[in-house]
């Protein structure tokens, strides 16, 4: 195992220590931020769950939204969620987003590719949207991640009304769903050819992921997601595994009933860790081979060191916010880049 001081040590050269690090405030008055993504030139994109994506050029945010953003069903926790750049944005301006489609009597997880020139979207297509459609305003997943031979990996809630659904591959619900930049269906996923199931699906029995992270060296990916009242999970995920929920978790529900009396089940993954009382994991992001996660409930950035696919330990490196934390990503100049989650939520760069 690696000296943990030595990974301390790592995050303390971008980062610093607690006692250290300043927060240097970007951008504000956004609408509940949810995802970052960095242009080449240095600007950024911003998306708030009410529907806008934002540009900041030059460290201030734009006035106007970018045009040409289809509308999204803003809901409980419905709306736009996350952006991300085609691998070869520079040269084809292409960018991906997800977000809640339809009203409240029938709605879904959708991904739209289009091209971005700089102050609006043009050519967009409607790649993936999740089936069945649902009547619920929560639990979405919605988060994106490019694997290193090009195809695109989407994270799916499970409604919340319809958790029996994530262990079952004739829906969409509770899944992550793996497909080409056109939408059609690579020919080497797991469940492709089987009758019973829905050929997107990457791997199942999830609740409601919100972080992923393909890592860049080994190409291991990393996702979480909310437990109910405890039993957040970071699991590395392979394909055509099910990953337990309902049939088995560390959390109990709201009302404080057993969800199931197990937590594992021979044929189902456990978590490399698991949080109780919950965190409530948001984004996620690379750092150094190790793993960032922003939390909503805790207020909290974490670190996750990774070492051979396992977690070595943990520790909260950011706390002093008072702030729930929708996103953390790492900035090509190698800072840390956080969004909280508020009506008045604020872009926020980590420095020393």
């Amino acid at each position: 195992m690696r000296n943990y001081i030595v990974v301390i040590a790592l995050v303390l050269s971008a980062v610093a220590a607690q006692a250290n690090y300043r927060a240097e405030t970007i951008a504000e008055g956004l609408n509940f931020p949810w995802s970052i993504a960095f242009l080449p030139d240095g600007s950024m994109l911003v998306t708030e769950r009410n529907g806008g994506l934002r540009v900041i050029r030059g460290g201030t945010l734009e006035a106007d939204p970018v045009a040409g953003v289809p509308e999204a069903y803003v809901a409980g926790q419905g709306g736009l969620f996350d952006v991300v750049l085609d691998p070869a944005f520079e040269s084809n301006r292409t960018l991906y987003l997800s977000f809640a489609h339809g009203n409240g009597q029938a709605n879904a997880t959708r991904v739209i590719s289009a091209v971005f020139d700089g102050e609006a979207l043009n050519d967009l297509k409607v790649i993936f949207t999740a089936t069945p459609t649902k009547d619920t305003p929560h639990h979405y997943g919605g988060r994106m991640a490019f694997l290193p031979d090009g195809t695109l990996l989407l994270t799916t809630g499970e409604g919340f009304n319809y958790r029996e659904q994530a262990q079952l591959l004739d829906n969409h619900f509770g899944k992550i769903i793996r497909i080409n930049t056109d939408g059609s269906v690579p020919e080497d996923n797991p469940f492709v050819g089987r009758p019973d199931a829905l050929p997107e699906i990457w791997s199942y029995g999830h609740r409601n992921p919100q972080g992923i992270v393909v890592m860049p060296d080994s190409g291991d990916v990393f996702v979480h997601e909310h437990g109910p009242r405890g039993g957040d999970e970071l699991n590395l995920i392979n394909p055509g595994k099910n990953y337990g929920w309902p049939a088995i978790t560390y959390g109990i529900d709201y009302s404080g009933a057993r969800i199931s009396p197990y937590t594992e089940l021979p044929g189902m993954e456990q978590p490399l860790i698991h949080w109780t009382p919950s965190i409530a994991p948001a984004g996620m992001t690379e750092f150094e081979g190790d793993l960032l996660v922003a939390a909503l409930a805790e207020k909290t950035v974490r670190l996750i060191s990774i070492e051979a696919g396992e977690v070595a330990g943990q520790q909260v490196l950011i706390e002093d916010l008072g702030e729930r934390i929708r996103d953390v990503r790492r900035g090509p100049d190698g800072q840390i880049y956080l969004l909280t989650d508020s009506a008045r939520g604020e872009l926020i760069r980590i420095v020393r």
